[in-house]
């Protein structure tokens, strides 16, 4: 039999919000440091390389999230699948997603790698991606696409350990390895002159430091989520509840993805200093909407072992404490970004008025509705606990995709401004938090019933 170890957690036992609070403090930490070891990227190389390089980099973003969240959607389906059976106490079935989503992990990372390279340029001239960054920006997202192997079984192994209650240990691995990405962008762009190469080449080394340590911690692990290499094989008990629950969340991924890749196509045609503008203030937004998906996913793993617990009636409860701590994120920091607007972007773009403009635009145009997102983490995190992805990923379709590919096709032709852009955002993120509030008490009362029943 195997047991519980010290740092695996039981989550159906209240009171939930400093429950909630304890276990989200390290996934927060570890999402900001994410954010930051990002944003050291984008800032080192438009200190050094200048406006072209930073629009370079910026371009890429939304476009290889796309392709990337499509397929690290799956690590949701593993990290629901670990929730809830430890929930259940079935700890044979642990192991079994465990092994079956780290060989997923690899042998999908490999193929979207080699995909990446390959189509690179194909992919940045359908984004109306300018000439005069199409070459930097070709560089940078091949080189990125090299580590994608790593960056895909960092992330399947920390869902694992994150949904056994083991918060701590992802962020110490991702620590250690994005202070080597900050230290390796020091020395490949301001000490041997390099550019866009040198900070992707960075970010690349560090992935796999933190996917290699992520994978020999776990292998010496002695409690249920325990890695053996040979046992390194697809479960079929498993992974078709896995992949039930992963790949509409990983398409739900993809289509919030893909609609900023409509935007930024939007973005480009505005040239290349609203281009740097966007970025750096998309990479200051997000230190506020991270730390919200960071408690948007420990919800999930809270909600994902009391549905396995058969203890529907928590759920109020977790999602009360969820939408409370992500209200104080949200209000507390747009307060701190839109008051010191102007030297944080100054980080990104220094002594450069246009892409201060821009980026302040952005700004006081999304951050004041930010409100909103605890709703949309809250109730759709809590859709995925419920291994409801599907109904999950049709509320994204409408309101993050199909809604802003009509206000980007009809809408902002319309008014022609490049604030227009912007109004897709808060009206989208209300459209998902109502859709997503009435879909999560359809699938609460029916967990209610059918527990009842038993």
């Amino acid at each position: 039999m195997i047991l519980m170890k010290k740092g695996e957690k039981d989550l159906t036992e209240g009171p939930f919000l400093g429950k909630l609070i304890v276990f989200a403090v390290p996934m927060i930490v570890t999402a900001l440091l994410q954010t930051a070891y990002n944003a050291v990227d984008v800032a080192v190389v438009g200190f050094f390389r200048g406006q072209e390089a930073l629009a370079a980099v910026g371009s890429t973003g939304s476009l290889f999230n796309v392709i990337v969240n499509l397929f690290m959607g799956l690590s949701v389906g593993a990290g629901v699948l670990v929730a809830q059976y430890i929930g259940a106490k079935e700890h044979q079935r642990v192991s079994e997603v465990v092994h079956s989503s780290v060989l997923l992990a690899v042998l999908l990372g490999v193929f979207v790698s080699v995909l990446g390279v390959l189509l690179a340029p194909e992919l940045l001239r359908l984004m109306d991606t300018p000439d005069i960054v199409h070459g930097q920006a070709t560089l940078y997202l091949r080189i990125i696409f090299c580590g994608i192997p790593a960056l895909l079984l960092y992330n399947y192994c920390a869902a694992v350990l994150r949904s056994s209650g083991d918060t701590k240990h992802p962020l110490l691995f991702l620590s250690f390895s994005g202070i080597l990405n900050v230290v390796l962008n020091v020395i490949f762009v301001a000490v041997l002159g390099r550019g866009v190469d040198g900070v992707a080449l960075a970010t690349v080394l560090s992935q796999y430091v933190s996917a290699g340590m992520i994978l020999v911690f776990l292998s010496r692990h002695g409690g249920v989520v325990h890695f053996s290499p040979r046992k390194l094989r697809f479960h079929r008990s498993v992974l078709g509840r896995m992949l039930y629950i992963g790949i509409p969340s990983g398409i739900q991924s993809s289509l919030l993805s893909l609609s900023n890749v409509l935007i930024q196509s939007s973005i480009n045609r505005f040239g290349d200093a609203m281009m740097a503008g966007n970025s750096a203030a998309y990479n200051l937004e997000n230190f506020v909407y991270t730390p919200m998906t960071a408690v948007g996913q420990a919800t999930q793993t809270f909600v994902g072992q009391n549905v396995g617990a058969k203890k529907p009636r928590n759920l109020p409860r977790i999602l009360g404490a969820s939408i409370t701590f992500s209200l104080c994120i949200a209000v507390l920091g747009s307060a701190v970004i839109l008051m010191f607007r102007e030297p944080l972007v100054g980080l990104y773009a220094p002594e450069n008025a246009e892409v201060l403009r821009f980026a302040v635009q952005r700004l006081f145009l999304l951050l004041p509705f930010s409100f909103l997102l605890p709703l949309t983490e809250a109730f759709g995190n809590a859709l995925l606990g419920m291994g409801q992805s599907i109904y999950s990923m049709f509320n994204y379709l409408q309101g993050y995709c199909l809604f802003r590919i009509f206000w980007t096709l009809f809408i902002v032709p319309v008014i022609g401004t490049s604030a227009s852009i912007y109004y897709s955002y808060p009206i989208s993120w209300w459209l998902v938090a109502t859709v997503g509030i009435v879909l999560f008490f359809i699938f609460y009362r029916r967990l209610r019933r059918e527990t009842m029943e038993e």
